[in-house]
């Protein structure tokens, strides 16, 4: 198995993202890895769902919330006994993470993963670059189930 010294963890507040920073937590912990955790806010998509009339005001509570996530990530690790360096960035997910993947030059990736069906996947699939064309690490996926998602809320 590769060893990873220096990791980059994905965390958005979703069910995925959680399991993406549960997933990060034990691997980070287990190889004594040094951590970051990111949140990007996509003002692309955000812009989209407002039809382009997205206020200064929105556009700062949309800031706010992101670093609230980035934050609430930061502290779940720490309770945990995991030292991570917070990162936020605006910009499109894809972009923002092979970013500072390249510029920390990490050894290992962890993303969350929402699996997309019929027009969903068909919409999104158009324009992105995946991830894995974009960084030159390894990419751990972390899929999650909302059944898995009741089990670790009844044990928290």
């Amino acid at each position: 198995m590769a060893s990873y010294k220096k990791i980059l963890l994905c965390y958005d507040g979703s069910r995925e993202g959680r399991k993406a920073l549960r997933c990060g937590a034990d691997l980070a912990l287990d190889l004594q890895a040094e951590t970051h955790l990111l949140s990007v806010v996509d003002m692309r998509s955000t812009i989209a769902q407002s039809a382009g009339l997205l206020t200064d005001v929105a556009c700062g509570r949309f800031e706010e919330t992101a670093r609230e996530i980035l934050q609430e990530g930061v502290d779940w690790l720490t309770e945990r006994g995991v030292r991570a360096q917070g990162h936020f960035a605006f910009g499109h997910p894809i972009d923002e993470i092979a970013n500072l993947a390249t510029e920390l030059h990490v050894d290992l990736v962890v993303v969350g993963h929402r699996c997309r069906t019929g027009l969903s996947r068909w919409w999104m699939g158009a324009g992105n670059t995946p991830l894995l064309d974009r960084v030159s690490c390894s990419i751990l996926v972390a899929c999650s189930s909302a059944a898995e998602d009741k089990q670790q809320q009844a044990a928290a």
